[in-house]
């Protein structure tokens, strides 16, 4: 554990920097449209479906630039690169805020996509890969442990917002808090310091970890099985309390079954950190993905009912928590430090991509098959991840 000098004036301070902002930035950038969305939508009298359509193409765009961000952070340090993330943010949220024509709104999106790719986990997980180097695992879960409070900070706050200012000045609420919060802790708090690479042991009995190269077939599955599990939790996130309430089950029933998913997260984050920090992170990601499937497989078994629904939550919650952790850990022990940041955002980049699409493509399935088609599919992409970890060999 970190002592109280090296959290305060050490590498550690980066997670205390890191665990404040990403709280910020989730809960200011990811998560109100849910909530703003709606509201846009009859503002502007466009469809619900073009309004959301703003967020997804965002998501898109944040894959698109991802690997441009991470080798950036490589080369310059989160310090000097998350800040202008946040900047952006800001910018695009005022601006979010004057949109009234589809074409600017589109590219509004775009531009806050942008910000994404510079502000959310992927980004400082690559930061926190230069400050540490090969050692990062234990700040990395420390950072998704904080992490996993946003959407408990966001939708709240952005409901209190919107009663007095409306999605418009909630907005601008929120582009005063990445502009004046957000981008001042990065530029001036974040360490500056880098991992200096490991000098070989002239002691031959001491023989380094091996790593893969970060190509070929075993990068072609690390992000594949990220890729495919990215449409679990976009896809659920979009849909799954709705066909749950489909499904006969109370509107507050299923609000709060769905409110089991955050600290089910945050608790298999948290035992990760105390007692699982020497199982290797590939192990953590097949076991987090397996319990996705049993998830589904007891769905499919036992049929939606308000026990079912509520055991389906928490291992959901724990499956997540624990893969958010592993996108950062796999990377970093199977490939080694040395360019992680431009690691983690070819990555991010078709993780990014099948996120944004995940939601309207099960709302399609939804509506032209069934509900139980849409978990199917869902279902089947979490095997799909599952295969490619399985199939995945570390080095001896």
């Amino acid at each position: 554990m970190p002592s109280a000098r090296d959290v305060l004036f050490g590498p550690w301070r980066a997670v205390l920097v890191l665990g404040v902002t990403e709280i910020l930035t989730w809960a200011v950038l990811f998560y109100p449209p849910v909530l703003t969305v709606p509201l846009i939508a009859a503002d502007h009298g466009w469809s619900f479906a073009f309004s959301m359509g703003g967020f997804s193409l965002g998501l898109l765009a944040a894959g698109l630039v991802s690997p441009r961000i991470g080798a950036a952070i490589d080369r310059y340090g989160g310090h000097r690169v998350m800040p202008l993330g946040s900047l952006i943010g800001a910018v695009g949220l005022v601006a979010l805020v004057h949109a009234d024509h589809p074409l600017i709104y589109l590219a509004v999106w775009a531009v806050l996509g942008a910000a994404m790719a510079a502000s959310l986990y992927d980004p400082a997980f690559a930061t926190l890969g230069r400050i540490f180097g090969s050692g990062a695992r234990p700040a990395i879960t420390a950072l998704t442990l904080a992490g996993g409070f946003a959407s408990t900070v966001s939708w709240p706050m952005t409901h209190a917002l919107i009663g007095p200012l409306g999605w418009r000045g909630a907005y601008l609420a929120y582009a005063a808090l990445l502009a004046f919060v957000a981008a001042p802790l990065l530029a001036f708090a974040l360490p500056r310091s880098r991992a200096e690479a490991p000098l070989p042991h002239r002691d031959a009995t001491k023989i380094p970890a091996p790593i893969l190269p970060a190509k070929g077939a075993a990068f072609v599955l690390v992000a594949t099985a990220f890729a495919a599990y990215a449409f679990v939790p976009s896809g659920l996130a979009a849909h799954l309390l709705a066909i749950f309430q489909r499904f006969d089950l109370e509107a507050g029933t299923v609000v709060a079954i769905g409110a089991l998913f955050g600290p089910s997260q945050v608790a298999a984050r948290a035992l990760e950190f105390m007692f699982a920090r020497q199982v290797h992170p590939l192990a953590i990601a097949r076991f987090a993905v397996a319990l996705m499937v049993l998830a589904f497989a007891l769905l499919a078994a036992l049929g939606i009912s308000i026990t079912v629904a509520a055991l389906f939550a928490v291992l959901f919650g724990i499956a997540n928590g624990l893969l958010t952790i592993a996108r950062g850990t796999v990377p970093l022990v199977l490939f080694g430090a040395s360019g992680y940041g431009h690691l983690i955002g070819r990555i991010a980049g078709p993780y990014l991509v099948i996120q944004a699409v995940a939601p309207l493509v099960l709302a399609i399935v939804s509506e032209r098959q069934s509900d139980a088609a849409a978990l199917a599919l869902v279902a089947g992409f979490a095997l799909v991840a599952l295969a490619c970890l399985l199939l995945i060999r570390p080095p001896a």
